[in-house]
């Protein structure tokens, strides 16, 4: 296991396991934890043995309570923009990864946690968990992406009532609303995260990062530009072994094996 001092990584099958690891402060998000964040994710980008990425809090409460309002409280309004930008790039770094992101929200995944999460591809929930972006609580608004992300998964209104109001809801709600994927019960939460994960990694890796990368770039572009963009991604396929293996297996009815070629 590689460790940080405020993150704890590991990779085991293909699956490049991250922990937020700021116990006693249930995981808030401080300058050095983004940096540290950041530098690791540079290293997962490059590091081809790892498939996907699984990433949750450590301990039992918190998945991320948020930003550290220790270190916030004194910024000013430069500072404030500054720790704004930190916040977004990592979270832009994250969602821009070429391997799939799962979130194993396993408690408090508010503010700055709640963008976080968001910037993963798939979220997995405890029964536990509570998501909100409670900002205006504080006399301040999201800051790491939640004005963008939140209606882009939600919806505008339901985001602006989230967003306006503060107000932190339970897991079932972010279900129902489409905040997250899937809800599991506590102790079954990493098995379903890896479940997830596994599936995943048994399909054409080259595939399903090219399909991360249309869905991602699409929605930054109109519907005919997006369009043309997947075109473009469906093409590259052709020229992959994985296609050919695929397109093969499937008419000789077996199994296909995938090489991520």
């Amino acid at each position: 296991m590689s460790q940080y001092t405020n993150l704890l990584f590991e990779v085991k099958d293909s699956i490049g396991m991250i922990t937020l690891h700021r116990p006693k402060a249930l995981n808030a998000l401080n300058t050095e934890l983004l940096q540290e964040l950041s530098n690791l994710l540079d290293r997962i980008k490059e590091d081809t043995s790892i498939g996907i990425v699984i990433i949750t809090g450590s301990g039992e409460k918190a998945f991320v309570a948020g930003a550290d309002i220790a270190e916030m409280q004194t910024l000013t309004a430069i500072e404030g923009r500054n720790f704004g930008k930190i916040g977004q790039e990592v979270f832009n770094k994250l969602e821009s990864l070429p391997q799939p992101v799962i979130a194993a929200i396993n408690g408090f995944a508010l503010g700055g946690g709640c963008e976080l999460a968001m910037a993963c591809d798939i979220r997995i929930a405890s029964e536990k968990a509570k998501f909100g972006q409670p900002e205006v609580s504080l006399g301040i608004t999201p800051g790491f992406g939640g004005t963008q992300r939140l209606p882009r998964l939600v919806g505008k209104g339901r985001a602006k009532e989230l967003i306006y109001t503060g107000d932190i809801i339970d897991a079932g709600e972010a279900y129902r609303i489409g905040l997250v994927n899937k809800v599991a019960a506590p102790d079954e939460l990493m098995n379903v995260a890896k479940a997830m994960a596994e599936k995943i990694l048994s399909r054409a890796s080259v595939a399903v990062q090219l399909s991360k990368a249309a869905v991602n770039e699409g929605l930054n572009m109109d519907l005919a530009s997006g369009i043309a963009y997947e075109a473009e991604v469906f093409g590259l396929c052709f020229a992959t072994e994985d296609q050919k293996e695929g397109m093969t297996a499937f008419v000789e009815k077996r199994k296909a094996n995938f090489s991520g070629k």
